[in-house]
């Protein structure tokens, strides 16, 4: 009698995966320009206090404090616009001080423009004051000795701005990801040329392409390799020599002309096949001698979810990120979901405000693994667990795409 293996589930794999995942140990210094999307070698630690003195926080007055309570008429002295330095103010006296400007000595604090009358060189207080008002004390945003970004940190937009603003100009950061990817499927053509019976287009070239190029990899496009064991032994052996990860598409599954799997066995060895997950159940995870292999299926849909649940947080942990999960939100369904799998599913899916003012998850109607046009409609994935039945209402597990990297 013939027996079937019991399928993997989505979390041993990933746990599976992220175990053997081995984080580039080579390091580059480049310039904060060309940084962003990199990771961090090491943490940075400010060496200076930001703001490195106590500045008015928007235009209008220095003044003190004691000599308001006595009076609500001051005279005006000095005039302090942003680079400049201003001198201690006198007893009844103010000074006219631009955003960002330093505090004068003995100021403590800064009365809004559009809270004082200027007659002539005098101004008139509208309002009561309060010490420290309108102040940006120093090191109110960083003070120095303290960590402000941590090693293995995928430096975004805003952290060059971060660094910058304690002086950095170079960061030490891990070599990026060096990824070979090839295709198989006798089938496939590339865009702009013509399509004979039988034929389709590399559509998954060009999703994949993107996603590494997203997380910052240097891709070796090794093309669609024909469907002949011997070639693609070949071609894996190839895409071993000189990356730190083997990503096939296509291949993986049991048909006569499916040789991934086996030349996989061949040339190294195989760790993990056929997932419970729907799409992209014939999943596979290996080595190529050192190097770690992941071949994806071939259907668009299955390829794309599966490389953000599985191919995603391997290659952010090989970078050396260490946040490489993305993070549900609850949403309501939309929708009714009557036949469970005994396979964890992802749903292509689209978030919307309902009336009541909660989250609302609306399918697109087609679900199938090939319908490529789902992945581009849909903002996220609703996860639904194996023999889940979903109820219009019902709360939902939601993935925003742009929590994927998408």
């Amino acid at each position: 009698m013939k027996t079937h293996t019991p399928l993997s589930s989505i979390a041993e794999i990933q746990q599976l995966m992220l175990a053997a995942a081995q984080t580039v140990s080579a390091e580059q210094t480049i310039k904060l320009e060309h940084a962003v999307g990199r990771v961090l070698a090491a943490a940075q630690i400010a060496d200076m206090d930001v703001p490195p003195y106590d500045n008015s926080a928007m235009d209008g007055y220095a003044v003190r404090h004691k000599d308001v309570q006595a009076t609500n008429r001051l005279q005006l002295t000095q005039r302090i616009p942003a680079g400049s330095n201003g001198s201690r103010l006198l007893p009844g006296t103010t000074a006219r001080i631009f955003t960002g400007a330093p505090i004068p000595p003995d100021c403590d604090a800064v009365v809004m423009q559009e809270e004082v009358d200027v007659a002539g060189e005098q101004i008139l207080l509208q309002k009561a004051v309060h010490i420290g008002q309108n102040i940006r004390r120093r090191g109110e945003d960083i003070a120095k000795g303290n960590e402000i970004l941590p090693a293995g940190h995928c430096l975004a937009p805003q952290d060059l701005g971060l660094l910058a603003s304690i002086g950095i100009a170079e960061v030490t950061v891990k070599r990026q990801l060096r990824v070979a990817v090839f295709f198989t499927g006798d089938e496939l053509v590339m865009p702009g040329q013509s399509l004979a019976a039988g034929q389709i287009y590399n559509s998954n070239r060009f999703m994949l392409r993107g996603l590494l190029e997203k997380l910052g990899c240097q891709i070796a496009d090794l093309g669609n390799v024909p469907d002949q064991l011997d070639a693609t032994r070949a071609t894996l052996r190839q895409a071993a020599a000189e990356n730190d990860l083997v990503l096939t598409c296509g291949g993986v599954s049991v048909g006569e002309e499916d040789h991934v799997k086996a030349a996989v066995e061949a040339e190294g060895r195989l760790d993990a096949w056929k997932i419970a997950i729907k799409p992209g159940k014939p999943l596979a995870f290996g080595h190529i001698g050192k190097v770690p292999f992941i071949g994806l299926p071939g259907n668009p849909v299955s390829a794309f979810v599966t490389f953000l649940l599985f191919a995603r947080p391997f290659i952010l942990r090989q970078q050396g990120q260490q946040q490489v999960s993305s993070t549900p939100c609850q949403a309501r369904a939309n929708f009714n979901w009557p036949k469970p799998d005994k396979r964890q599913e992802y749903l292509r899916a689209r978030l919307s405000l309902g009336k009541d003012g909660q989250s609302v998850a609306t399918l697109f109607p087609q679900q199938g693994s090939g319908v490529l046009t789902s992945c581009s409609w849909a903002s996220g994935l609703v996860e639904v667990a194996p023999g889940q039945i979903i109820n219009q209402g019902d709360w939902v597990r939601y993935y925003p795409l742009t929590e994927m990297g998408c």
